[in-house]
């Protein structure tokens, strides 16, 4: 016996369960649309907020950069004018002392980097771990004025990419100049190359070649065909041209007051006005120019003690970075030496850009 009168639904359920459905689907939609409004409403508050951040940033980089141009300025009196250090013999490659400087009040990295002459990054590899735009006030960093001269001959201008230096071996004298530099950024990299001044340029125009003014289009600047001499000039008052190629390459000024000691160029190497003033008088057409990138270099000196300087490797145009290891004579030294390699590791890991002594002189008796 059966409770149910009719197991069939009646024509009035029926529309009953068929409109409850719609209004269900109904219902459905209008949930689904609100949350595809509330997630677009999100995408665009993220958006605008990523905005905001990006302008704070400029503006910070911008306020930043004012400050260390007003008080760059105020500091030109005591800028040191390049490194000048007299040459070792030749059996030794050291040159210049580790020198410290006590931070006042309003300074940052790159304000004491222009007043020591030597690169931003090199100073913050000697420093790590100090703020470069505030570094605490009465804070003693050390000053990267002790190196290893490279490893190529002592002649004309030595650049090794991987520390940002360039050196002056003066002829006639027994004198090395160094320098901080700009090179070229990731994708536009200065090459190694062995090469000579192929001419020297005071007030230099500047023709930006295609690549360049492509690149700045996409960003919707329209560059000249010719950039005359002056303020506007990227190239500054003073240009030594490389004969590596087709001549493209530039020793040369800046217009900028920030970039020495960085990967800022489109591939010429770039120097602070002063350097590349006294460059320019005393180079002369024809002279070598040797471009290498050696991020570890060694010094066994005469007494038989043995320094390290190892540099960041450069970061390559895929993002990828040479991985650093002891080099092979070295590696062999230590082991005829009887000599744990431990202390060379750390100073390869550690890159701090100076030199470190790994094995201490030997005393003969």
């Amino acid at each position: 016996m059966s409770y149910c009168a009719n197991s069939t639904p009646s024509h009035s359920m029926k529309t009953q369960l068929q409109t409850k459905t719609r209004l269900h689907k109904l219902a459905l939609v209008a949930v689904k649309s609100t949350l595809i409004a509330v997630k677009s409403t999100l995408i665009t508050v993220k958006s605008t907020l990523i905005t905001i951040r990006t302008t704070l940033f400029a503006a910070r980089t911008a306020l930043l950069a004012r400050v260390i141009i007003l008080l760059a300025g105020a500091m030109t009196s005591s800028w040191v004018f390049a490194a000048t250090f007299e040459l070792p013999p030749k059996e030794s490659r050291i040159v210049g002392r580790i020198q410290q400087h006590e931070v006042a009040a309003g300074e940052t990295l790159a304000i004491i980097a222009k007043q020591y002459d030597i690169g931003f990054l090199s100073l913050m590899a000697a420093n790590k771990g100090v703020d470069p735009f505030l570094p605490a006030e009465g804070y003693v960093l050390s000053i990267p004025s002790r190196l290893i001269l490279p490893d190529t001959p002592r002649k004309g201008i030595v650049i090794n990419l991987a520390e940002l230096r360039l050196y002056y071996f003066e002829p006639e004298k027994n004198q090395v100049h160094v320098f901080p530099v700009g090179i070229g950024r990731v994708g536009r990299d200065t090459p190694e190359m062995i090469t000579k001044i192929s001419q020297k340029r005071p007030n230099p125009t500047w023709t930006p070649p295609n690549s360049i003014r492509k690149e700045y289009l996409e960003k919707g600047i329209e560059l000249p065909r010719v950039v005359p001499a002056g303020p506007e000039n990227p190239l500054g008052e003073y240009a030594l041209r490389l004969a590596y190629g087709a001549g493209d390459y530039l020793i040369h000024g800046t217009n900028k007051d920030f970039g020495i000691g960085l990967r800022v160029s489109s591939g010429c190497i770039r120097m602070e006005p002063k350097d590349i003033e006294w460059l320019f008088e005393q180079v002369s057409r024809g002279e070598q120019v040797t471009i290498i990138d050696e991020p570890i270099k060694v010094s066994l000196e005469p007494d038989r003690s043995v320094f390290v300087e190892a540099h960041e490797p450069l970061t390559r145009s895929d993002g990828s970075k040479k991985l650093l290891q002891i080099p092979v004579e070295l590696k062999w030294w230590l082991e005829d030496a009887d000599l744990p390699n431990s202390k060379a590791k750390a100073v390869i890991f550690a890159q701090n850009g100076v030199p470190v002594e790994i094995a201490p002189p030997v005393i003969e008796f």
